[in-house]
């Protein structure tokens, strides 16, 4: 919880001095909030890449590394950061709309409320396996008028990075094939928690949105 909450008060801070414009390159712009995450927030590790995607780049996936661009003045615009602070991993992600075009402020709008739908099914399913949950929210995408943009859904989080988690790689995703419910305590006897990821796409007019914080707070 300390971790998402400065979090969110690095996010704020990206947002609150401007820095996501027109005119910026993505390469540039992480650069930036590199340098502000480690002068404003101590933070001089990121567990995993920083992701600033805008326009039809917000359509590809975690994974993918597609071509740097220049924001424009009508954009849309998804942060997707891994600060880790005193050790331990944030990753959280939120999506921006420059200008004011109705269908990016309705997806940008639509995150949110997803991940509330999510969440609230995995407190609803004490027994909810990675695949079932997945499955929820691809369904749940396409009943809002969306495609779920991603392979996953999320992923383990704790003081450490979830790649590093012994067993099979599945069991540490939100992910078709985790047929482990995702409640329950890991090898060490902690408690498990889990990042929720919400990526939102409209294939036609080129747009996608990705919101994500932690499911099991």
């Amino acid at each position: 919880m300390y971790a998402q909450d400065r979090a969110f008060a690095l996010f704020d801070d990206v947002a609150g001095r401007g820095l996501i414009r027109p005119g910026v390159s993505e390469s540039q712009l992480s650069q930036e909030i590199r340098d502000l995450a480690g002068a404003r927030f101590g933070v001089h590790r990121h567990w995993h890449k920083r992701i600033v995607r805008s326009g039809p780049n917000t359509l590809q996936p975690y994974d993918e590394n597609p071509p740097d661009r220049v924001l424009t003045g009508d954009d849309i615009v998804f942060l997707d950061l891994g600060p880790v602070f005193a050790e331990w991993e944030a990753d959280f992600g939120r999506t921006f709309v420059l200008g004011d075009d109705p269908d990016k402020v309705r997806l940008r709008d639509a995150l949110p409320v997803a991940f509330a739908a999510g969440k609230a099914h995995f407190d609803a399913h004490p027994d909810i396996t990675g695949a079932e949950l997945y499955a929820f929210v691809q369904r749940d995408a396409e009943t809002r008028g969306w495609t779920y943009g991603g392979p996953i859904a999320g992923h383990l989080v704790g003081d450490f990075p979830h790649e590093r988690v012994s067993g099979a790689k599945v069991l540490s995703y939100i992910a078709p094939g985790n047929d482990r419910p995702l409640r329950g305590t890991d090898s060490t006897g902690s408690q498990r928690h889990w990042i929720l990821e919400i990526h939102l796409v409209d294939k036609r007019r080129e747009i996608g949105g990705f919101y994500e914080q932690l499911l099991t707070a």
